[in-house]
């Protein structure tokens, strides 16, 4: 599979809608992760990131505004012991409970479908890392329609052990800006992870993003060695 350019990707895509990326710094110290939200309706666009813990969860900017909270307001990262798990939804929970419970990732799921927002069925996608003992490895998953079909729900999980230094896999829950919205095919795109450092990968995931429909970003890269995080959190609307 081609390596792409994770910036030439954003920037070729107005609107790839909510985004998970996870892989290892190029240097081979650091996991790095970045989740981020996009919006064309005015209720998707009403929201920011902001801490929750150790993790993030999605906020309304102008509660007066907010018309449905209903598959924007969630938890998009929580952390577990020594594992993050990223998520477009309220499956960041069914993640982490089951997880608590002694299943796997991909059993955790298993409960869950596709976002019930028809006509376009919106993917559910996640990701879980797992650092502990100076090791990392990493997985992906989404739950889509079959082709636009709601009576059918399509599940990959994707692992990946020992990830190589700069490079990181990228999934997004649209391929293309169209009505109704057509979700993500195929494996997880492989990308270089551009830098080992958090400061310019996110300011390069931002100003990647398509301008009018951007909203929230959030990074983290985490010592492997040591567990110690950095987060950045970039929001729109302040």
């Amino acid at each position: 599979m081609k390596t792409l350019n994770i910036y030439d990707e954003l920037k070729n895509n107005p609107y790839p809608g909510r985004g998970i990326i996870i892989g290892k710094s190029p240097d081979g110290k650091k996991a790095v992760t970045a989740y981020f939200i996009m919006g064309r309706s005015a209720n998707s666009r009403n929201r920011i990131f902001v801490e929750d813990g150790d993790g993030i969860k999605t906020q309304a900017f102008d509660p007066s505004k907010l018309e449905d909270p209903h598959l924007i307001i969630y938890s998009p990262v929580r952390v577990l012991d020594h594992k993050t798990i990223v998520t477009n939804g309220d499956q960041t929970d069914t993640i982490y409970e089951g997880m608590n419970k002694g299943l796997t990732f991909e059993e955790s799921l298993r409960s869950r479908e596709y976002e019930d927002d028809a006509p376009n069925y919106t993917p559910r996608i996640s990701g879980i890392m797992n650092i502990k003992g100076g090791k990392f490895s990493y997985g992906m998953s989404i739950l889509k329609s079959n082709n636009g079909n709601p009576d059918s729900c399509l599940r990959f999980t994707y692992t990946y052990t020992n990830p190589i230094s700069g490079e990181g896999r990228f999934i997004h829950t649209y391929s293309e800006n169209a009505t109704p919205l057509p979700s993500f095919e195929g494996e997880p795109k492989v990308i270089e992870m551009p830098c080992d450092d958090i400061d310019s990968f996110t300011s390069g995931l931002w100003d990647a993003l398509n301008e009018d429909n951007k909203i929230s970003l959030f990074v983290r890269t985490i010592d492997i060695a040591t567990g110690e995080t950095e987060t950045r959190i970039v929001n729109k609307y302040n």
